[in-house]
């Protein structure tokens, strides 16, 4: 008699109410996150849906008048929409090279069995990541002033005009990205964690057969960390759809200088609290999310072409 059949489960009367009683205590324990989500991610998501199908605005909140998708044509007739997009995809590919690759390199070297101090440049390289963004922008904009900023004084010391970082259209973005790159610590944990996970016989085989250091890193490391390389690449993607704290606590809405800051999200910023159109601020929104949700499929769609696991096969 199979210990499965119905015969057996009489005979252990107790058995199906102790799983009933893990899923229900299952449940209970994710009850807050669920809740959360609800009421934080869908229900919202569900209002700016129905809020971008209308010409509400904050000025006249009595006055709302369903329009269909009028506000959707008028994104596509948005002057400002190409003007923020253009600005985003700029500081994109300044930015998402460095945010991918830097943290590789230093991976790289604090895993070195030749670098002396490896904990403690670990650490530094992790603590300006706990900085909140509001006092790095801000520490940053005294470090870069023109006058009084150290990195100025110092290039003049070695007899190098320093740029106007803050207020040149050339030096605005190289200001950002090395603001950004302050707290590139995390990516690069993320990163070392892996490299310290690929088997170490692999390294062993290589030497006996007499691969370079640079070939070993090439054939082997790179290959075997690229899943953690992907996960970095689509967090610095979403982040760079969302990007808007740091220009916004430097430059505020304005944009300047010659609107190179103003990123996607500043607009939609504009639009919904400044001229009050949450209408057209909530298509906004929706327009953001479907391009960040598009670009993410088009790089997992693409990752089996690159991405590698332990098993050897492509994801």
């Amino acid at each position: 008699m199979s210990i499965f059949s119905p015969d057996v489960a009489r005979d252990f009367p107790g058995e199906g109410t102790l799983d009933k009683r893990k899923s229900r205590m299952g449940i209970l324990f994710i009850l807050p996150w669920i809740i959360g989500l609800v009421a934080f991610t869908i229900l919202p998501m569900g209002a700016s849906l129905i809020l971008s199908l209308t010409d509400y605005n904050l000025n006249t909140p009595t006055e709302i008048n369903f329009i269909g998708l009028d506000n959707y044509v008028n994104f596509f007739q948005d002057p400002i929409v190409g003007v923020s997009l253009g600005a985003t995809l700029k500081f994109a590919v300044i930015s998402l090279p460095l945010a991918i690759f830097l943290p590789v390199l230093l991976a790289a070297l604090l895993n070195s069995e030749f670098l002396a101090g490896k904990r403690l440049f670990r650490l530094l390289f992790y603590v300006p990541y706990m900085v909140p963004v509001v006092s790095s922008a801000y520490i940053w904009s005294g470090t870069l002033n023109t006058e009084t900023g150290w990195v100025n004084r110092l290039l003049e010391s070695i007899g190098i005009a320093g740029p106007n970082w803050m207020y040149s259209i050339d030096w605005i973005y190289p200001a950002l990205v090395l603001i950004g790159l302050w707290g590139i610590g995390n990516a690069m944990l993320i990163t070392l964690s892996g490299m310290q996970g690929v088997p170490t016989e692999l390294y062993e085989a290589a030497r006996v057969d007499g691969a370079s250091y640079l070939r070993r890193f090439r054939h082997i490391t790179l290959p075997m960390i690229s899943p953690v390389i992907f996960y970095n690449l689509v967090l610095s993607v979403i982040g760079l759809f969302r990007y808007f704290e740091t220009p916004f606590i430097l430059k505020g809405p304005t944009g300047d200088p010659g609107n190179s800051t103003l990123f996607f999200n500043i607009h939609l910023y504009k639009e919904a609290f400044t001229f009050k159109n949450m209408g057209y601020g909530a298509t906004l929104a929706w327009m953001l999310f479907l391009m960040a949700f598009t670009v993410t499929i088009f790089l997992f769609t693409t990752s089996k072409y690159w991405v590698y696991y332990s098993s050897g096969d492509k994801d």
